[in-house]
């Protein structure tokens, strides 16, 4: 049972670090302060004044850069390391006291779980850009904040339901990303145009 509640936590943060970084290690961090739930003594890692302040001061400049089309596009190609790297760490610390062998191996996982929630919020954003409304980007932009709040709470407080939500999400994003690629590389054929010594066929 220790090993699920573990598995759900890494899986868990992971994922959201993979959206929203800042909000997650904000929420985890609050909550190791102000015991909000009862965590395993590893996560007190979290509960320091420059991690919490600097996650939600981050987290503020997010939300707004969010709600800018294009710019979130580049805000999201600023994190392409950033984010998996973050999922790596919040791995490594749900895990606790372990091997170097184990903690390699979780932090490729909760890396690997962060860099597919990462390309695919930044791809389905390079997306909706494309619209001339900027009202679908907002609301994309909160839901995308509510939801790792609401599945960072769901993971501090049941990680075995974190777990089970985990996976499913996880197997949708690997069959999403296949569909998303197909529309950016037709998104990247539009911009690009058609080549220098291209035929172009005449109207009939």
């Amino acid at each position: 049972m220790d090993l699920l509640i573990t598995l759900g936590r890494t899986l868990g943060f992971s994922f959201a670090a993979g959206i929203n970084l800042y909000a997650t290690v904000a929420i985890v961090g609050l909550a190791s302060r102000y015991g909000w739930v009862q965590l395993p003594q590893h996560f007190a890692v979290f509960d320091n004044d420059l991690v919490i302040g600097g996650a939600i001061v981050l987290y503020l400049v997010e939300f707004l850069a969010d709600k800018i089309p294009w710019v979130d596009s580049i805000w999201d190609a600023l994190h392409t390391i950033i984010r998996p790297v973050g999922g790596a760490l919040l791995a490594v610390a749900s895990l606790g006291e372990a091997s170097p062998a184990v903690e390699t191996i979780v932090a490729l996982l909760g890396g690997t779980v962060a860099a597919g929630s990462h390309f695919t919020k930044a791809g389905t954003r390079a997306v909706v850009n494309t619209s001339p409304e900027p009202f679908s980007n907002w609301i994309l932009s909160l839901v995308e904040d509510i939801f790792v709040i609401g599945f960072g709470i769901v993971t501090l407080k049941y990680p075995l339901v974190a777990l089970g939500i985990a996976i499913v999400l996880i197997v949708l994003v690997a069959i999403f990303l296949r569909v998303l690629m197909r529309a950016l590389i037709r998104l990247w054929s539009r911009i690009k145009g058609p080549q220098p010594g291209a035929q172009v066929q005449a109207p009939r």
